[in-house]
């Protein structure tokens, strides 16, 4: 497991500014690049010619419907003949590898931006698979789509929830419905595509459909949620997980969160959160003696990066480098009104585990259950084969792990003492956050 502290935070945001200067520079290049072709584009009069020629030789209908075959997926039109239904849709992925290559070429593209400007690609990615074949309209705002949860870049969910219009096998239709073409009611199920199966057909290996559910269209994943549960692995090694636990149930209730989150003062007013529940558990994994453990977090709604602030807090008590009535400090935020300057916990190790509605009930089918099963038990045993090759590695790399490094001059570098949390530098309050942002209007 990795320390949780603002030295080595320091050290990774140092050796991240070069390179995000560096994309940032790429992508504005690539914008200057782009704005240059579209003015030599619309100077060109060389496109105007063939769309004369075309019209000239009436042969326009024919070539339209052909550019049709040929792009299938991004025909604004592809859902004005079929019948569709809102439905909600119970969603794995694998964070670590959710930004991979596996997707097809116009997800890539589409991924790459996100990353570069910061935004949420599994969203992006997700919709333009759909639209690709033919499940979904190319404009969002069409698919009515909403998500439960966002989670940062890296981290997984068992249990991500996300709702939108979906083609349907089903002919029945509804008068007063607003939205154009044929709207299924939504308790009708007997005779449906098998959601499951035809779309886990078409993701990738890390991203898998669980369960869909037929919904109202008043639904919305993320304000319709009740509660949400997060589970943070990490491995026991030395931490005093008594002491950790005591601390974790400072956070039940209802509090104000500010001091564990990233702070969006142009868009969050209230940072007042309630968590429902608070345990860390044990589980029979170990590896080399060492216990894999969990933090597991209910609550109705969190913060940005909420989870991995409190988790990085709780590591600090756990190593015995701070005391269990920090939170307490930390919670109050009159005696602590700005946040002290600390590194989050690591991303990978956090997953959304649930979602919970009320009168939501997701379906699968038998035969759909099975393929998803052995597909899950064939993607954890392809992950245990790449472990064992690292640990082969670490093994082999013993003999020099026991003699002493040539590159450091037989010196040994002193670990950076710990500073006390709420010692350190602190970040600015939401007031004075405001107030920045009220003078720049």
């Amino acid at each position: 497991m990795s320390n949780v502290t603002s030295e080595s935070g320091s050290d990774v945001v140092g050796s991240l500014i070069p390179q995000l200067q560096a994309l940032q520079n790429r992508v504005k290049k690539l914008e200057a690049e782009n704005a240059k072709l579209s003015s030599q584009l619309s100077k060109c009069c060389c496109h105007k010619g063939v769309e004369s020629q075309r019209k000239n030789t009436g042969g326009d209908e024919t070539r339209k419907k052909k550019a049709t075959e040929r792009n299938p997926g991004y025909n604004l039109t592809i859902m004005s003949h079929h019948p569709k239904r809102y439905v909600a849709l119970k969603v794995m992925y694998f964070g670590q590898s959710l930004h991979s290559s596996q997707i097809g070429s116009p997800t890539v593209m589409i991924l790459c931006f996100t990353l570069l400007l910061g935004q949420h690609s599994f969203d992006n990615g997700f919709m333009v698979l759909l639209q690709k074949h033919k499940w979904i309209p190319l404009l969002r705002k069409e698919s009515q789509y909403s998500r439960c949860g966002r989670t940062d870049k890296g981290v997984s969910s068992v249990g991500q929830v996300i709702a939108l219009f979906l083609r349907s096998n089903l002919k029945e239709t509804d008068a007063n419905n607003r939205i154009s073409g044929e709207l299924i009611p939504e308790m009708q199920i007997e005779g449906e595509i098998d959601y499951v199966r035809v779309l886990n057909r078409v993701l990738p290996s890390d991203i898998r459909i669980l369960g869909w559910s037929p919904v109202s269209i008043d639904f919305s994943a993320r304000f319709s949620c009740l509660s949400r549960e997060y589970k943070y692995f990490f491995w026991r090694g030395n931490l005093n997980l008594p002491a950790m636990e005591n601390a974790g149930k400072k956070f039940i209730g209802e509090h104000d969160f500010r001091n564990f989150c990233k702070m969006d003062a142009a868009n969050v007013h209230n940072y007042k959160r309630r968590v429902t529940q608070f345990e860390i558990s044990s589980s029979s994994m170990r590896f080399e003696g060492d216990q894999l453990c969990a933090i597991k977090v209910k609550g109705s709604a969190f913060l940005w990066h909420q989870v991995r602030c409190m988790v990085a807090v709780l590591f600090m008590i756990g190593q015995g480098l701070e005391s269990v009535d920090l939170i307490d400090e930390l919670l109050d935020i009159e005696k602590t009104p700005r946040k002290p300057q600390y590194a989050m916990a690591p991303e990978i190790p956090l997953i959304l585990q649930s979602c919970e509605f009320e009168d939501v009930k997701f379906i699968c089918s038998s035969d759909s259950g099975k393929a998803l099963l052995i597909h899950l038990e064939n993607e954890g045993r392809a992950y245990q084969l790449q472990s064992a090759i690292f640990q082969e590695a670490a093994l082999s790399c013993l003999p020099l792990a026991n003699e002493q490094s040539l590159l450091n001059d037989g010196t040994i570098k002193k670990v950076a003492s710990h500073i006390p949390l709420l010692s350190r530098p602190t970040e600015p309050s939401y007031e004075e956050r405001r107030s920045k942002l009220d003078s720049r209007r």
